[in-house]
């Protein structure tokens, strides 16, 4: 049974006090806050059996070895990829949309055009802009809606021949929009383009299957996902994997080095080089483990209560705007006062032990849209409850009180 009271034990921060009160995280689409069991199993590391992996011939090594190898194998049955060596090991969806990215230099051409959404984080709209300058390829936009919603239509009609890459993310960080991936990857690949998808917001609240959608790439972040910042993975179907070049040289990622020729090693180390945050990789593990101990069915019933209060709750605030109103949507809520800028308001709620995100949240495009200089967004986990839903709402009336 999910006992959210039970599950808040799990996390020690959330016991800790912020300006003489009891801290409300809803900063969770930022970075999720991380469990016991997940801190415990970094320090059983650091402690127990700390070394390198895949050279050393040692206990510790092989131990290491094998602790890091086995979440790899998690993550795969987590996101049911074919293979293991499908599954590449980044410091984070940045990390791995740039990887994708480079490697893609060498396969466009003037000629081609790639698509991004008019939904996306900068990390997932900077790297096609320097790819496009590297290889003289035509950057597109799906464009949106005023409810935050991309346009299926005008989708449609960007798709070419020549489009050969698609990109958008799962979930708007900035909204909460769950985009219909679904149908985005179908339509690409019926002209050809591979699709790569930024999940770097859904996978706290959705478990992707990646063969059932059949994507080309998935990217996400251990600490979206209870676990350490610094990590995250990169899901590829093999043959792209294959196809590409290496991201990085070095260590790892080698076969054989002469001075006249290096050969690489096969995949997942082809994109692997130098020593990786071992330590991640294996508490990334821990997290997927710890998230679905919870359920992401239990995790998404509650997540969409908390929404459906938190939104009523808001919206009976007379002046508060609420941006982003999709049908389909994850635990997050951007909003402003009118009249008040969003950075006072958090500056307010901080003061009240509550920690929001204020700002454009690296979705400049999507602020442009609304002329607005930003919002105060209010992310919420399965870890919080209603009653610190109307804590957030007595907060937001202060600061305009105050503000007024």
């Amino acid at each position: 049974m999910f006992n959210v009271e039970n599950i808040r034990k799990d996390f020690p921060i959330l016991s800790r006090k912020v300006n003489g009160k009891d801290l409300v995280y809803l900063d969770n689409a930022a970075t999720s806050q991380t469990p016991k069991q997940v801190i415990d199993v970094i320090v059983d590391y650091y402690s127990n059996y700390n070394a390198n992996i895949h050279r050393g011939v040692h206990a510790l090594s092989q131990e290491a070895t094998d602790k890091y190898e086995q979440a790899r194998h998690k993550i795969q049955a987590h996101f049911n990829a074919k293979h293991a060596h499908e599954i590449i090991f980044t410091s984070g969806t940045t990390h791995s949309i740039n990887l994708v990215a480079n490697g893609f230099t060498s396969i466009l051409k003037p000629e081609d055009n790639i698509i991004v959404s008019a939904l996306e984080h900068h990390s997932n709209i900077v790297p096609w802009q320097m790819l496009c300058e590297r290889t003289g390829a035509q950057l597109k936009v799906i464009p949106m809606n005023q409810a935050g919603e991309l346009i299926m239509s005008q989708y449609d009609n960007l798709l070419t021949e020549n489009t050969k890459l698609v990109f958008v993310n799962h979930v708007s960080n900035a909204l909460g929009t769950i985009n219909p991936i679904e149908y985005i990857i179908e339509k690409a690949h019926q002209v050809g383009a591979a699709v790569l998808i930024d999940g770097a917001q859904s996978t706290p609240h959705i478990k992707p299957d990646v063969q059932a959608l059949n994507v080309d790439f998935y990217v996400a972040s251990a600490h979206k996902l209870c676990g350490p910042t610094g990590q995250g993975m990169l899901y590829g179907k093999e043959d792209w994997l294959k196809k590409l070049p290496p991201y990085q040289g070095g260590g790892e990622m080698i076969a054989e080095v002469t001075f006249e020729k290096t050969t690489y090693a096969d995949l997942p180390h082809k994109f692997e080089a130098g020593t990786p945050n071992i330590c991640g990789g294996i508490a990334f593990g821990a997290a997927i483990d710890y998230m679905n101990s919870i359920g992401f069915e239990a995790i998404a019933n509650y997540e969409h209560e908390l929404l459906e209060y938190a939104t009523a709750q808001l919206l009976q605030i007379e002046g508060l705007t609420i941006y982003g109103t999709a049908k389909n949507k994850t635990s997050v809520i951007s909003f402003n006062l009118d009249g008040i800028h969003p950075y006072d308001v958090g500056t307010i709620l901080d003061k009240l032990g509550i920690a929001v995100r204020t700002g454009h949240h690296c979705a400049q495009p999507i602020m442009s849209f609304y002329n607005i200089p930003g919002t105060v967004r209010a992310s919420f986990a399965f870890y919080n409850t209603k009653a610190e839903v109307d804590a957030l709402v007595l907060g937001i009336k202060k600061a305009k009180m105050m503000l007024s």
